[in-house]
């Protein structure tokens, strides 16, 4: 926690009016979640000047749950600290940690299934966000289309993904739709 805390507190001495950011990956899985904040709540009762806390957020079509993301954005705001979602993609592939090839029989294709579960993951995580706006102060994404996608070769070469609000022609999808409805 240490090199944690005087880091933050360079860069606090660096730009006295910069909001610094603690930003990470899987923050919603309960394990995960948890270490974190111990680590925030450590930095917060020595006093280091930390602002907020930032979600990495690439998802999937079954992860996070609604109320793995209800808990995380509550339990980090209940800090006093502000929550941004950052770098929001949902892949409409299950996680996956090792790299490898595309396997022969495996398709890329984005099916209607793919389509409906994608839209239904963004509606869900819409309300949440819209829910909990007393804490969420930001939502940024990792890119506008799926021309490109850093998930198109990852962790599977040779596979495409769609993880955003736009097609591959910048048309919007259905998960599009769903993020825009009040």
């Amino acid at each position: 926690m240490q090199r944690t805390a005087e880091a933050f507190r360079y860069a606090h001495a660096a730009d006295p009016n910069a909001v610094l950011f603690y930003n990470d990956y899987n923050t919603e899985r309960p394990e995960k979640m948890e270490r974190i904040y111990k680590l925030l709540k450590k930095l917060k009762d020595a006093k280091v000047p930390i602002g907020g806390v930032g979600l990495q957020s690439h998802w999937s079509l079954v992860e996070p749950t609604e109320q793995e993301l209800r808990t995380t954005i509550e339990r980090f705001g209940s800090l006093g600290l502000k929550v941004q979602v950052t770098e929001l993609d949902v892949s409409v592939y299950l996680w996956e940690k090792d790299r490898r090839t595309k396997r022969p029989d495996e398709s890329d294709a984005y099916t209607p299934d793919m389509q409906a579960r994608q839209a239904a993951q963004y509606a869900m995580f819409f309300k949440v966000f819209r829910d909990e706006a007393k804490y969420l102060t930001d939502v940024t994404f990792w890119n506008i289309s799926d021309h490109y996608s850093w998930l198109d070769t990852c962790p599977v070469a040779g596979r495409k993904n769609y993880p955003l609000l736009f097609d591959e022609q910048y048309r919007p999808k259905p998960a599009y739709y769903e993020v825009v409805k009040f």
